[in-house]
């Protein structure tokens, strides 16, 4: 994090310190910080006011879609992040916008290590990055939430290269419009974790860019693939979603 991050942070509404070094992303007010790109769009345009704050509480909300068409959008930080520990606090509400995929339902996520907004293509429909998936329960059937999904990268889990798109955690399954808190702890290239009630649901290292997926191949320097920092989004994909805390706290 750089030194004129952490002071603007600190000065932001809502950006106090807290205790234990944590510093809030979200200031509870605007998207000051904050920068979005949706699919189909350029850079910085909030498609749709899809991404608002009401009532100090950070959403994706749909009521101005007539049906969703594969507008897929992140709110991006402004500054990328290496080792940290990212708070998140979220719950799906209502029902899915019509047009959304099966698999969008009550489906969100944060992604970090991503490659920078600027970089996206104009359709391009998920940054390259690492992704902690959000999921929400359909009411009768286990649907475990912090899991991993991988756009444009792999990683390492018990010593085996995973390329696989998605792999399920360890967690519960949260049914109906409850508040659920994650937490991402990220050491640069080495070990990732994934934490509800300070419990490790997931576990996994070296996460890297796909040599095989064409976005990241754009991203490759030097044969280099190991992702040791990148910038954090947030995710909407066509089911609301509210954040009502996102906080970090710097490890290195």
């Amino acid at each position: 994090m750089s030194i004129l991050f952490v002071a603007a942070a600190l000065a932001a509404p809502g950006g106090a310190k807290k205790e234990g070094g944590w510093v809030s992303l979200f200031n509870g007010h605007d998207l000051e910080g904050w920068t979005p790109k949706f699919a189909g769009s350029e850079l910085g345009v909030n498609y749709k006011n899809t991404f608002r704050v009401e009532d100090g509480v950070l959403k994706a909300s749909y009521d101005e879609y007539e049906k969703f068409d594969g507008e897929f959008g992140h709110l991006f930080t402004k500054e990328p992040f290496g080792h940290y520990i990212l708070r998140v606090e979220y719950r799906f509400t209502g029902d899915q916008t019509p047009g959304g995929p099966s698999w969008a339902f009550r489906n969100s996520g944060v992604m970090f290590h991503s490659q920078t907004p600027e970089s996206m293509g104009l359709e391009q429909s998920f940054p390259v990055s690492i992704e902690a998936q959000f999921l929400g329960g359909n009411g009768t059937e286990d649907r475990p939430t912090a899991n991993l999904c991988t756009p444009g990268t792999n990683v390492v889990m018990a010593g085996e290269l995973v390329t696989r798109h998605c792999t399920n955690s360890t967690a519960a399954t949260y049914h109906g419009d409850q508040w659920v808190t994650v937490e991402i702890e990220v050491n640069g290239a080495g070990v990732v974790r994934h934490l509800i009630d300070g419990k490790a649901v997931i576990e996994y290292e070296q996460p890297q860019l796909d040599p095989a997926d064409a976005d990241a191949q754009k991203l490759i320097k030097d044969g280099v693939l190991l992702l040791e920092k990148g910038y954090i989004a947030l995710q909407a994909e066509s089911h609301p979603v509210e954040f009502r805390r996102i906080e970090i706290k710097i490890l290195k």
